[in-house]
């Protein structure tokens, strides 16, 4: 495959200082090389940057471990197609996606959905990955379920809802609060259900084979007499409280499982990424990012700090001079 010439962002130490430099790039046997157009910064990019991986690549490196961008050559995917990037070692182990080129693996490319752009893609992909894990290989929703979600209108409880819905779920429930504005449901759930301030869940909420709880605290302890016997609740989230009271007879004699969402001990399986990608580009759900120009990384770092997760930082790769 022919070398093409890009700008990268290489690091030269632990640390966050990072300069452009030119470099001549090219696919080998078993990679692709793609023309970036946008990268989120993330957590584990910050890690690596200050060297506290013990199996990471060290300096000099190109950081990046996310992306989206163009295929330029590969023996696996048609140039021209857009992709993600995520996985096999990207910005760990190898150098990664903060350039206008990148070589990466092709077991790290997933093919875009037409109804997803780059931007939206990588910002929410963090998140549905979780909601994906929740949904699908915890709760291990199926075809003609009734399913709950709990926190709603947040970021992940969408994404939930999306998942849900895509997995073949014949309805799909939303909790939310009593203030909670619910427009952004509409086209997620098929009704919505209120709870109260102290997390009393409307009489109205009918019976469900799975709970995929974002909240935790008491809102799941008045969902379980609803769950049919043999249902299962899936917790990954505890902003309503870190406790939370269960029935044991309702449990035991109705044979639910209540089960730990636990991102940090799970491995993406092959294959999961694509898979996401096409389970959420339907919902057309909107993210909350802000876009910096590659060129100013060290904002960019400083941002990621200071935002919520729901709100992701993204270089803008088209722009590292």
């Amino acid at each position: 495959m022919n070398a093409r010439l890009g700008t990268v962002l290489r690091c030269h130490g632990p640390g966050e200082e990072l300069k452009a430099e030119d470099v001549e790039l090219v696919a080998g046997p078993g990679e692709t090389l793609v023309e970036m157009r946008v990268a989120p910064v993330t957590q584990l990019d910050r890690t690596v940057l200050a060297g506290k991986l013990a199996q990471q690549v060290r300096p000099p490196f190109v950081p990046g471990s996310e992306g989206a961008g163009v295929v330029i050559s590969s023996e696996t995917f048609a140039a021209g197609s857009q992709v993600v990037i995520r996985g096999a070692g990207v910005g760990v182990s190898r150098s990664g996606t903060w350039g206008t080129l990148a070589v990466v693996p092709d077991a790290s490319v997933h093919p875009l959905p037409e109804e997803l752009d780059a931007a939206a893609a990588v910002a929410l992909l963090a998140s549905a990955l979780t909601a994906h894990t929740a949904v699908r290989r915890v709760a291990q929703v199926v075809a003609g379920e009734t399913v709950v979600i709990t926190g709603a209108t947040s970021l992940v409880g969408r994404l939930c809802a999306a998942v849900a819905r895509s997995a073949g779920a014949s309805k799909v429930i939303g909790l939310a609060r009593s203030v909670e504005p619910v427009e952004a449901l509409s086209a997620l759930v098929d009704q919505v259900v209120r709870v109260d301030e102290l997390g009393q869940v409307g009489r109205e909420l009918p019976w469900c084979d799975a709970v995929i709880d974002t909240v935790g605290g008491p809102v799941i302890s008045g969902v379980m007499s609803h769950i049919t016997p043999g249902g299962r609740v899936a917790v990954l989230g505890y902003t309503a409280g870190e406790f939370a009271t269960l029935d044991l007879h309702q449990l035991i004699g109705r044979d639910l499982r209540v089960l730990p969402v636990n991102m940090q001990r799970t491995t993406i399986e092959p294959g999961a990424v694509s898979q996401v990608l096409v389970d959420i580009a339907p919902a057309r759900i909107a993210p909350e990012y802000e876009l910096v120009p590659g060129a100013r990384v060290e904002e960019a770092l400083d941002l990621l700090a200071r935002h919520t997760a729901d709100r992701r930082v993204l270089l803008d790769l088209t722009r590292l001079r």
